[in-house]
Order: C-alpha cells, then structure tokens, then sequence
C-alpha cells in the first residue's frame, strides 16, 4: 500500500496564545511546545497530537501551529482538513471559541461530510468526518 503523500501540514499564525486556544477549545486536545530545529530561527510551535510511528504509512499527517517573522498567516490557498467523528461536533465550537463558521456540515457523497471554517488568525480550515 502506498503512504499518503502528505507527511506535514504548518499553519501559520499571528497571535500564538490565541490560536491555540482555539484549536485545542474546537477540536478538543492539547497542543505539545516543540522546539525551534535552530537557534537562529525565530519562531514558536506547537503540535497537534499525532502517532508519529505510522504517520508516513497510514491515513493523516503531522503538523503545527507555527508563528515565525515574515510569515503570516492567510485565508487563501491550501485547506487543511481535520478528521473527526462528526464534523458538526468540531464546527460548533467555532465561533464560541472566536473563529468563523464559513459552511456547516455538508455532504459530499460517497466521501462523507464536511464543515469549513475560518480560524482565529483568518485561516480556512476545513473538518471532515464519514
């Protein structure tokens, strides 16, 4: 079987604190500080959970919040999908928790169901659930 050509997902953000409280608030986990690869880069991550031991072989990618100089975050372009039980679940917490609800969950056939979103800092992001 081959593995999902997505192995890593950044999410660029403004407003590091913010943002994560609104991940972990939305899609209900905790965020892990992880350290920048140098010292000379200027930035600060946080991870989302992941079993990074079958993350290259298996359905999914890792990825991060990521607030980095010269690097702003966008409500265009790329669409990062979190999995979920029921997308609806997810897409509730949105605005209590200072994001936008941009579509509620919706049908895409045979492929399930998705909501979109836009995050705290103006991200579209996007949950999907069968």
């Amino acid at each position: 079987m081959q593995s999902n050509p997505v192995v890593w997902f950044e999410i660029y953000v403004q407003d590091m604190q913010r943002a994560k409280r609104f991940y972990e608030a939305v899609l209900n986990v905790t965020l892990e500080s992880m350290p920048a690869p140098t010292e000379e880069m200027n930035m600060e991550m946080w991870a989302f959970p992941a079993d990074k031991e079958s993350a290259h072989t298996s359905y999914g990618a890792c990825g991060m919040l990521v607030k980095m100089d010269g690097f702003t975050s966008s409500g265009g372009g790329t669409v990062v999908y979190f999995g979920c039980k029921d997308c609806a679940a997810e897409a509730s917490r949105v605005e209590q928790n200072g994001g936008a609800l941009v579509k509620e969950k919706i049908s895409i056939g045979a492929h399930g169901f998705i909501a979109l979103a836009r995050d705290t800092e103006g991200n579209m992001i996007g949950f999907h659930s069968m």
